[in-house]
């Protein structure tokens, strides 16, 4: 699927840079679903892992991750579930991440990923 988003294209590739180092194997990206996308699917050592990414050039309106509404974490829940039942193969252990990003203009001033948001 083709993102529209310029700075959410650029923060996604970035965090899939990212994870690669820190071990993930990306299986998919931008997966939708009618109610919900997910943004990356990857897995990592024996866990299928779901993340959310949030790109910010600021925290002028608060920090990436607080746009993660309980709304939003509902929608990923769900999807993630959806994603999970078509795709039986993959590891059964399951978590949703999320990846906060920090644009300053084109260089990334800082990446973090907050593991296991919803408990799931």
């Amino acid at each position: 699927m083709r993102i529209s988003n310029p700075t959410a294209k650029f923060g996604e590739d970035k965090t899939c840079d990212y994870l690669k180092k820190l071990g993930f194997k990306i299986i998919e990206r931008n997966f939708r679903k009618g109610y919900g996308e997910i943004d990356i699917i990857a897995t990592h050592k024996d866990t299928l892992v779901f993340i959310e990414v949030k790109t910010r050039t600021s925290n002028q309106f608060g920090s990436p991750l607080e746009a993660i509404t309980y709304w939003k974490l509902r929608t990923l829940i769900h999807t993630a579930q959806y994603y999970k039942l078509t795709h039986r193969n993959l590891p059964e252990s399951l978590r949703i991440d999320a990846v906060s990003v920090i644009l300053n203009g084109n260089e990334v001033q800082s990446i973090n990923l907050t593991k296991n948001i919803s408990g799931f």
